[in-house]
């Protein structure tokens, strides 16, 4: 599970947690639990009809707790709290801010329709990235998978670069990306298993430490409420969101372009501007 082994966690109450979180994964594929008056455990599962729901009276406690531990920003970024990974040539004077939820599945569909182009556009020297995470699907359908899969986002970037972006790749494709509502990047079993298809990943030892120890949950925090002031500063309605020069870069149908074409020329007009 997710779940660390933290000095916090250490607790009777914590070890029931995690144990009972196993079980019910593996017995059952539970989507969800929901933690009740700090030991309490309360797993509700909803089948049937187009999914599951799952009522939850507070956070996780562990993520609450990630809230107070130490900041520890990974290599590769800048600005306060380390929340500005920006990527590409120096030379490039334009930077395209890109805002994405690892649990989002139009993301998903964004990268693997146009995220070679973008790639291939920072490697022209055409513009920069800068990436901003968000973890709002965690609140807003039960779990922890955006906030665990951003945390390994920057184990990854604090490898370097190309294996930031090369794990992001393989987290949004079609092989290992799961539905919005499969909460698998909760695991951090999973998110080793996609890690391993990056070559500076694979069996990387001090990544995988990072994954399990949490070493970037508390920058995954951080990351979300950067995003959570981005959008009200550049009126973002949801992810993905691409903003150039404080505007919202959109397709031809006014929201965020999902093919190459309508990218294509979105960038076009944006680097003019």
């Amino acid at each position: 599970m997710s779940k660390r082994n933290s000095k916090e966690a250490k607790t009777a109450a914590r070890e029931r947690l995690r144990l009972e979180r196993e079980r019910q994964a593996k017995r059952a594929k539970v989507k969800r639990q929901a933690v009740v008056a700090g030991s309490v455990v309360g797993v509700l599962a909803l089948a049937g009809g187009i999914g599951y729901a799952v009522a939850q009276a507070n956070k996780p406690e562990y993520w609450e707790n990630a809230q107070s531990e130490k900041l520890v920003k990974p290599a590769n970024t800048s600005g306060e709290n380390g929340t500005t990974v920006t990527i590409g040539k120096d030379s490039a004077k334009k930077t395209l801010a890109i805002y994405e939820d690892p649990r989002c599945p139009i993301c998903a569909q964004f990268e693997q329709a146009v995220g070679s182009t973008v790639d291939k556009d920072v490697t022209d020297g055409k513009y920069k990235i800068q990436f901003v995470g968000a973890t709002f699907l965690d609140d807003k359908l039960g779990g922890e998978g955006s906030k665990n899969a951003l945390s390994a986002l920057g184990a990854a970037l604090n490898v370097s670069p190309e294996a930031f972006l090369d794990y992001k790749n393989a987290l949004y494709s079609t092989k290992y990306h799961p539905e919005e509502t499969d909460d698998k990047f909760k695991d951090d079993s999973y998110l080793i298993k996609v890690a391993d298809t990056v070559p500076a990943l694979k069996s990387n030892t001090k990544f995988q430490t990072a994954v399990k120890n949490g070493t970037y949950d508390k920058w995954a925090l951080v990351m979300s409420e950067r995003f959570d002031t981005d959008s009200e500063k550049f009126k973002i309605q949801g992810t993905p969101s691409l903003v150039m020069d404080g505007k919202l870069v959109n397709g031809s149908n006014g929201s965020v372009p999902m093919s190459v074409a309508d990218y294509e020329t979105a960038i076009a007009s944006a680097l003019k501007a």
